[in-house]
């Protein structure tokens, strides 16, 4: 009987286009939360959100299928369930609310700016420039992708599209220079430490601006909405406020990566000349990487506010609509076509996926899901007789740290952080919520550090081969106490001469 359900198993899951196991287990996961009573102060159809809700966390915590998939699942569950609304119709335009928040556009259009740094080749000029720059020593190679980093990370929302698709393949290059390669058994000489910092510099420039990562405007969004708006973070005051913890990070992180996992070979004088090989071989600026270098100029400009600093409040822009300008100049310029933007698959699947979590999320919120949530989770630590800032640092760190079960970041911010930060807001004096919550905007990228499955540029980096998984996890939970300890100490400080506290 055993052998005949396995095999039975075993063919339906090679026949259907997904992982049978997991999803089995998130079905059942969605079956039992149902089978649950209500809980007190819940309605029912709040609570069936709940169920749809957590069951695609789970979901996507097992990869069940890909996320853009499980998402458009999640908008047929709540719109055939009506969990939102009492009738089939409304349920739909409840489903379907999110895609028209701008938000979510920023992140899709800057997405497909993205692309031109790749088509151009921009993007690899700016590394090996700072290679070129840096590379006499193999530390000061680890500082020239940190600094790649940091110089795209204002235009590339896809943290993953930076670190993975322009900052890593540059890595690559220059530990094959050196014979730094995994299938030779040799990746310590200089590959393992450039990986790591590769790595690691992307949650830190991906918490240094609003626009370096995808979920960054959502914690901007649940941080206005938590604080009832006394905290309306924009594109600047947000760059402004990590500036100097996460510079100070970047300094730090390549030296501590350099005690915990030290390259086999310290001196590296011909990282310079591949560099100066390399561009000499790309040639001299494109008019295309020009046109790039301009429309980054007016983005930022634009994204910083200065017209409107100069002229007046008329002449502010929504970054959005700053986004939409951007695109459309590459496009009339030819620097990328439009067939470049229909065929930029992860901009249109970060648009499903990413629309989908918002709308749970905001739904679970009018629905009155998240107050009951902080509400309960308030008692229990008023309950518990701790200060405010014991209290301060308990959400941070939990909400950090259970990272280790989420294999996406939104993932993880659309479920559990305006619970959090509604919970900070109500215990938490007034006049230190804005410390707490600007560690909660910092935390919420630091925590990419973690695991090899944290975010989309982790497994592209850790699938090379160059770094053990037991290395991973060791320098990832040093490397996050760090930098949360440095945002606490220097940010806290640096907060204070802003006067956010």
């Amino acid at each position: 009987m055993f052998t005949r359900l396995k095999a039975l198993f075993d063919y339906f899951n090679g026949a259907v286009p997904f992982r049978l196991g997991p999803a089995l287990i998130a079905t059942a996961v969605l079956f039992i939360l149902l089978l649950i009573p209500t809980p007190e102060g819940l309605t029912p159809k709040a609570w069936g959100l709940v169920a749809i809700f957590l069951t695609t966390i789970v979901a996507i915590i097992l990869k069940v299928m890909p996320i853009g998939v499980m998402a458009m699942m999640a908008i047929v569950i709540v719109s055939l369930s009506q969990v939102t609304a009492d009738s089939s119709k409304e349920a739909i335009g409840d489903a379907l609310s999110s895609f028209a928040n701008p938000l979510i556009w920023l992140i899709v259009v800057a997405i497909l700016i993205s692309r031109g740094l790749k088509k151009t080749g921009l993007g690899s000029r700016i590394g090996l420039l700072f290679v070129e720059l840096l590379g006499k020593r193999t530390i000061g190679i680890g500082y020239g992708l940190a600094v790649c980093e940091l110089v795209l990370a204002p235009f590339t929302p896809s943290n993953t599209a930076r670190g993975g698709g322009i900052v890593h393949p540059i890595m690559k290059s220059i530990a094959n220079a050196f014979d730094s390669d995994p299938a030779k058994g040799t990746e310590g000489k200089v590959g393992t430490y450039l990986a790591l910092v590769n790595y690691h510099s992307n949650p830190l420039t991906s918490a240094m601006f609003v626009t370096a990562t995808a979920p960054n405007p959502l914690v901007l969004d649940y941080i206005a909405k938590a604080s009832n708006g006394s905290l309306q973070l924009t594109w600047t005051t947000w760059a402004l406020c990590m500036l100097l913890p996460g510079l100070v990070c970047l300094l730090v992180m390549p030296l501590v990566i350099y005690m915990l996992s030290p390259p086999e070979l310290k001196v590296t004088p011909n990282a310079v000349e591949y560099a100066k090989t390399e561009l000499a071989r790309m040639g001299p600026l494109s008019p295309k990487e020009g046109v790039m270098l301009g429309t980054f100029a007016l983005l930022l400009l634009l994204w910083a506010n200065v017209p409107a600093m100069i002229f007046g409040p008329a002449f502010t822009l929504d970054p959005t609509v700053v986004a939409f300008l951007g695109l459309f100049v590459l496009i009339i310029t030819g620097t990328i076509d439009w067939d470049d933007v229909l065929s930029e698959k992860s901009a249109w699947d970060t648009l499903v996926w990413f629309g989908a979590l918002v709308m749970m999320a905001e739904q679970l919120n009018k629905l009155g899901v998240i107050k009951w949530f902080a509400d309960d989770m308030k008692d229990a630590i008023v309950a518990s007789g701790m200060g405010w800032g014991a209290i301060a640092t308990v959400l941070v760190l939990a909400f950090v740290f259970s990272h280790y079960l989420f294999a996406s970041t939104t993932a993880h911010i659309s479920a559990m952080m305006l619970a959090f930060l509604a919970v900070g807001a109500q215990l938490i004096p007034a006049g230190y919520l804005a410390p707490f919550m600007l560690m909660m905007a910092a935390g919420s990228a630091i925590m990419m550090t973690l695991t090899h499955y944290a975010t989309g540029t982790s497994p592209i980096v850790f699938g090379s081969g160059y770094v053990t998984l037991g290395n991973w996890w060791r320098v990832g939970f040093v490397m996050c106490v760090v930098e949360l300890l440095i945002f606490a100490v220097l940010g806290g400080i640096w907060w204070k001469v802003l006067g956010y506290w």
